[in-house]
């Protein structure tokens, strides 16, 4: 992807300039990319990266980042980065709407996970997988990088945004709201991580979240953890909102 978008853009040093967005190559693995405000001060950061699924599902992702508990991909211990739910929902949407140009991938958001989580602002990655064939296919990185180049020329619009609780990994309710809902995302807490969630991790999660204006509620997909999710929210101003 990156050197598809590099093509148009004019080296500053380390860094690709072009006319909306910079394009640079960091020495460290993305998810460990805690460091990177000390170098390159945006108002934004879009992490290009590879998807991996021991599924070996084809599919084309984006998700936000952070651990709930123990930090074992990057990042801090029950730290969630800053997401960026308008440019997001911008992208996927955008990536739908060419669907026949990927036609044997799933178009998907993946739940919060793994590094960075500090970078004080909005943070994305965006993914291509699953396997090596994809990743080295020109073709395809390229097309996908075409997306992500509208995407980032482009207003993304404003959107209400909502911090999204239950669901798996790929959370089919989260993308479909994503795609022809009303709400952009926040974080994204799965159903396998909800045994974490306390109030101390609640509210930090809040505070990285400061313009959500809604919990929305994989209904169907909280398991046991349903009323202490609805305990949680009760006690803020979230509107709540079952999917």
């Amino acid at each position: 992807m990156a050197q598809h978008l590099s093509q148009k853009m004019r080296r500053n040093g380390s860094v690709l300039s072009g006319s909306d967005y910079d394009l640079t190559e960091i020495p460290t693995p993305a998810i460990s990319a805690d460091w990177l405000e000390q170098e390159y001060r945006y108002d934004g950061y879009v992490f290009l990266s590879k998807h991996a699924a021991s599924s070996g599902v084809l599919a084309l992702t984006c998700h936000s980042t952070g651990n709930f508990a123990h930090a074992a991909f990057g990042g801090g211990d029950r730290q969630v980065a800053v997401p960026y739910p308008d440019l997001q929902k911008r992208y996927l949407r955008l990536l739908k709407a060419r669907q026949e140009d990927f036609a044997d991938f799933q178009i998907t958001i993946e739940a919060t996970h793994h590094g960075p989580t500090a970078l004080s602002k909005p943070s994305l990655f965006i993914e291509v997988g699953t396997t090596q064939a994809q990743w080295d296919d020109g073709d395809l990185c390229g097309r996908v990088a075409e997306v992500v180049d509208e995407a980032m020329r482009q207003d993304p619009g404003r959107y209400p945004v909502g911090i999204c609780f239950g669901g798996t990994h790929y959370p089919r309710a989260f993308t479909q709201e994503l795609l022809h809902g009303e709400f952009a995302l926040g974080t994204v807490v799965p159903r396998r991580d909800l045994g974490h969630l306390d109030c101390d991790l609640f509210s930090h999660i809040l505070e990285r979240n400061a313009g959500a204006t809604a919990a929305l509620l994989d209904w169907k997909g909280l398991g046991p953890h349903k009323q202490k999710v609805l305990d949680l929210v009760a006690d803020t101003d979230l509107e709540v909102i079952r999917l």
